[in-house]
This record gives C-alpha cells, structure tokens and sequence, in this order.
C-alpha cells in the first residue's frame, strides 16, 4: 500500500474551540472549515486530521481512523488484500464524504474501531459550504452514496453505523 497520509478523525464538543487550538498546535489554520467540521491536511506530519462536532459523551473522542492512497486502484488492491485475508469490507465509491468526493472501504479492528482507506476523487474545497461542483452533489459531512447504495455516516456516526 503506497500510503499518502495516515488520517484521523475526532469527535469534539466545541468545534470552534477545538479548532482554534489545533490551529496553534500545527501552527498552520485548518485546510477546511464547514458549520461543525475542520480539517486539517498537514504535510509534516503527514496526517489528514479531522475534527467534526458531535455531543458529548456519545460515541467518545475517536471517530474513526484511516489512510490516504494516491488512486483508486490503490483503495481496490487493498479491499481485495484484506478481503483474501478474510476481513470483511464495506466499500463506497463515488461518495461526498467529509466535504469531499471519494471512493473508499471501511473495515472494523477486533475492538470495533472503524479504519477507512480512501482516496480523494475532488476535495471539493472553496469557500462555498454548498458547493456542487461537476457532481450536481450536495456536499455534506455524511457520506452521500451512489445510486441504490448503502448510506454510510463517515463523518459523524462511524463508529456505530460503519458494521
């Protein structure tokens, strides 16, 4: 697997607090921002991190965890890696997802914490929090799938809804 960046998503109960302090942290402002969510895409470290608001207590701090891959070709040969491994996989493809286009799987360790591996098809970033580009997708913090597909909250509800 030709990694691009590890990725790591947190639930937080103050997303402009929550921000402001990773802003300093980094030492560089968030690659993204969108009513209770922030990303940061750090070079060095090589991290994608995001931060969505959710309640406290519910579901704890961590809200999945994954990897970046360059392709989706990359997102295939690992589903199909893990799956002759006998892991099971859910994947998704074409999905708006964390405000941003993807295809990707999901898989659950043996204590239930939800790893994606992903790549960014559009990372559909503007100023714009309803932005559709060449989609006509409504861009949102959930996973939007294709047609006859299976909804899946990436960003909010994973770690109950990602099985």
């Amino acid at each position: 697997m030709n990694v691009a960046k590890a990725h790591l998503s947190l639930n937080v109960t103050d997303i402009e607090k929550s921000a402001a302090w990773y802003k300093v942290f980094f030492g560089v402002r968030a690659h993204k921002r969108r009513p209770g969510y922030a990303n940061f895409d750090l070079e060095s470290p090589a991290l994608k991190l995001a931060l969505t608001e959710h309640p406290a207590g519910k579901g704890g701090p961590l809200n999945h965890l994954g990897i970046l891959v360059a392709s989706t070709h990359e997102v295939s040969a690992v589903k199909q890696r893990l799956e002759q491994s006998g892991l099971i996989t859910f994947s998704e493809e074409n999905v708006t997802c964390c405000y941003a286009l993807q295809d990707k799987i999901w898989v659950r360790d043996p204590d239930g914490n939800a790893w994606e591996v992903y790549t960014l098809l559009d990372d559909l970033n503007d100023d714009d929090p309803d932005h559709h580009h060449e989609t006509g997708k409504t861009v949102t913090a959930h996973c939007t799938p294709a047609a006859g597909g299976q909804s899946f909250a990436c960003c909010t509800d994973t770690a109950e809804r990602c099985s």
